[in-house]
């Protein structure tokens, strides 16, 4: 008996202590910050879409016209020239991932790939005869093939113009991208730095050609178009019959993931239906997080199928299947969708009838820390007359649902950017800012780019798990109906999306200066929760006697206080003329325009050093790194200095090297022939102001409420071109510093 009481004692001690051993474990999930998924691991772990990424920044640069035109649709400028013909349009310091590029066609290469100092070069089949690629290449391919296959990679050949490339090249030191041919030199590229490389899923090592990608990656994209979801979980599946303007379609109460959002149309009814609106509400809020037209959140500015294809959209995380056999419309959306206690959903703007609509929505168990994730929005902007000189902002964050900060990322765009096939409204760039920076972390080259498309795609349509054309006629003479005028494109971010702290603006330009008058219509996708996790901590206004002294400035190389006059990279200074791309009609609109101001220069006032600069930040003791945002004069080429940081102001450690390519001074060359060498003409932007970004590893801030930053100059000897220098030394501009904390994010869903 005694026996038997000391066993059921053990045993009840056992489980006490394994309940606090999982209490305490969950507690330290919750104080963890969330592994982020790098490289093919980003693929892989999809289903991870929704998590903070907290430490990591994501950017986005392109070969863009420095002065806010279009000149030679955003191709050739070049940041500096090296010897042997390459020309950099791409330069990065730090540890990092360049997750996606896209040029036009061949254009540019051989490309140098310079990873860590080594050179990688890679080209595809019209590298070798560029006069006669279109003629002689029918279907082409990167090479190594091996190393940039589909569905990761693609070519013109199947985009209809563009090279596209998705396949992660990690870094640990340096980056480089480089043109031999400067021809038509367009591209964009985006990359990731991180602040915490403990926290990375995988550590980051120097990349060469030899790095194969990842089968189960390739065989995931390949099921783009399909039911990627999982199929064993939770699943609510009925019809509903459209007879009131609104009808609920399910209520979820409980936690949970949507892993599939899934629909079937009439086909015969289907673009009768497009308009209907999708509205999804997760906990109770007092905004839906999801409100939509049906066909713009699928992926499509219309349900017209203008060639009866089976896919009108087939992409990874969004498809619109036709199948004619069945007679139905098959709408698929599997962006992950995490909610803490209730999920409702709901159909809007329906002209009452007797349609009935089948739906499907499989969800599995929420597991992650309320810290850890975020909400799913797909937020709708109907832009039918844009604003002259502005561009159209589809998405900001702030304030919208009723909050004022958000964390999450943005992971893409389905958008019409005509409802009268005018493909002329592809020339404007995509400029999305993050967490207040001034200027875009994120500036493209075009809209079609954005859409993964090149020359306007021929004119054609095409469908790509991550970008796509999927509607509309190569021109108004060509539309079989109304709706087939109808040019919409849509681009997801996987790996590449692109993680904010507190807000995100997404936009676009109207036309290549601003002035299109196309009625714009946009789904925006993105994960948010309504608390930040980058908050700013302290302001220093360098040249401020008074911020200096509180900050405990010392640079005893520093010029004397200096004030510019200048601007940011935003757009065109004046309004021209004669609008590129503009027809009569169109520029008979913008007439009383011409010649007015649309962004006046505005002065600052800092300093420069060869030197050293010092000086002491507060920061948010429950950090979790941190972040410095520097306003500078980017008149100074390559700017770079080792950062340090001291809690003490006697140990220093050594956190990095902080570096920004090029400067207004650089230089634009596209040759008439595709062979030709390059023809630099030496430009300088009036664009001198530019907000640039570093972060701090958690290891040297956590627990601190202020630090001690020391920024050591490490002048740079990169001429503008081989015997041609800069206009300028290189030397370390600093006009105020922002600084901000990071910190998991304090979200209670329970509204208390």
């Amino acid at each position: 008996m005694m026996n038997r009481f000391l066993v059921s004692i053990f045993i009840g001690i056992a489980a006490v202590a394994m309940m606090a051993l999982a209490i305490h474990a969950q507690e330290l999930a919750k104080d963890a910050l969330p592994v982020i998924p790098v490289g093919f691991d980003a693929y892989k772990m999809w289903d991870k879409w929704p998590q903070q990424r907290i430490g990591a920044r994501a950017y986005m640069r392109s070969t863009y016209s420095r002065s806010g035109g279009n000149r030679s649709a955003d191709a050739s400028h070049y940041l500096f020239g090296n010897p042997d013909e390459q020309n950099v349009s791409l330069d990065v310091k730090g540890k990092g991932i360049l997750y996606f590029v896209r040029t036009n066609h061949w254009h540019g290469s051989p490309w140098h790939y310079i990873v860590d100092g080594t050179d990688n070069v890679v080209t595809e089949n019209g590298t070798s005869d560029p006069v006669n690629a279109k003629a002689k290449f029918p279907k082409t391919e990167f090479q190594p093939p091996e190393t940039f296959p589909e569905p990761l990679c693609w070519t013109w050949s199947t985009t209809k113009g563009a090279d596209l490339m998705w396949h992660p090249i990690m870094f640990e030191n340096t980056f480089q991208l480089a043109y031999e041919r400067t021809r038509y030199g367009t591209g964009y590229y985006i990359y990731h730095l991180y602040s915490n490389e403990k926290n990375l899923s995988q550590p980051l090592k120097t990349w060469n050609l030899n790095n194969r990608p990842d089968p189960e990656v390739l065989a995931l994209l390949g099921k783009a178009g399909t039911d990627i979801a999982p199929k064993n979980i939770a699943k609510i599946e009925n019809k509903a019959t459209l007879d009131k303007e609104a009808v609920q379609l399910a209520e979820i109460n409980s936690s949970g993931v949507v892993r599939a959002l899934k629909m079937t149309l009439p086909l015969d009814e289907a673009i009768d239906l497009e308009r209907v609106r999708l509205r999804v509400t997760w906990d109770g809020a007092a905004h839906p997080s999801i409100d939509a037209p049906l066909c713009l959140f699928y992926g499509a500015g219309t349900f017209y199928n203008r060639d009866n294809r089976e896919y009108l959209v087939k992409g990874f995380p969004i498809n619109i299947r036709f199948d004619y056999a069945a007679k139905t419309v098959e709408l698929g959306c599997y962006y992950p969708m995490p909610f803490f206690k209730s999920a409702k959903f709901e159909l809007t703007g329906i002209k009452p009838g007797k349609t009935e609509v089948r739906y499907e929505i499989r969800y599995e168990p929420l597991t992650a820390p309320v810290s850890h994730t975020s909400y799913f929005h797909a937020t709708y902007k109907d832009v039918p007359e844009p604003v002259p000189g502005l561009d159209m902002a589809f998405l900001d964050t702030q304030g919208i649902e009723g909050h004022n900060d958000w964390s999450g990322s943005f992971v893409g765009m389905s958008f019409i950017f005509s409802h009268r096939a005018n493909l002329g409204t592809l020339e404007g760039d995509p400029r999305f800012f993050f967490d207040d920076s001034q200027n875009p972390q994120a500036y493209g080259t075009g809209t079609e780019e954005w859409g993964g498309g090149g020359d306007y795609w021929g004119g054609q349509n095409m469908t790509l798990p991550l970008a796509g054309h999927p509607c509309g006629s190569r021109n108004p003479e060509s539309a079989k109906n109304e709706k087939d005028l109808i040019q919409s494109a849509y681009r997801f971010l996987l790996a590449d999306l692109m993680p904010f702290g507190k807000r995100a603006v997404i936009g676009l330009e109207h036309g290549g200066e601003n002035l299109s008058t196309e009625h714009y219509e946009c789904v925006t996708y993105w994960y948010g929760l309504p608390v930040p996790s980058l908050i700013k901590t302290d302001y220093f206004d360098v040249g401020n006697a008074e911020s200096e002294r509180e900050h405990k400035y010392n640079s005893p190389n520093a010029s004397e206080v200096e004030t510019i006059l200048s601007r940011y990279e935003l757009g065109i200074d004046k309004f021209p003329g004669n609008p590129w791309g503009m027809n009569d009609e169109e520029k008979a609109k913008v007439q009383e325009l011409v010649g007015k101001e649309v962004y006046p220069a505005h002065e600052e006032y800092g300093r420069h050093t060869n030197g050293i600069s010092e000086f002491t930040v507060k920061l948010a003791s429950e950090n979790r790194g941190a972040m410095l945002r520097r306003t500078l004069d980017y008149s100074f080429p390559n700017q770079t200095a080792e950062v340090f940081v001291s809690v003490d102001d006697v140990n220093w450690t050594s956190v990095g090297i902080w570096y920004l390519a090029g400067s207004n001074h650089h230089y634009y060359s596209d040759p008439k022939g595709e062979l030709d060498l390059r023809t630099p003409e030496i430009m300088t932007s009036n664009r001198r102001f530019r907000d640039d970004e570093f972060m701090l590893p958690e290891d040297v801030t956590r627990g601190h409420d202020k630090i001690r930053v020391r920024i050591k100059t490490i002048e740079s000897k990169q001429e503008l071109l081989p015997g041609v220098p800069f206009a300028k030394p290189s030397r370390w501009s600093e006009i105020k510093y922002d600084v901000y904390s990071y910190v998991l994010p304090v979200f209670d869903p329970s509204g208390k």
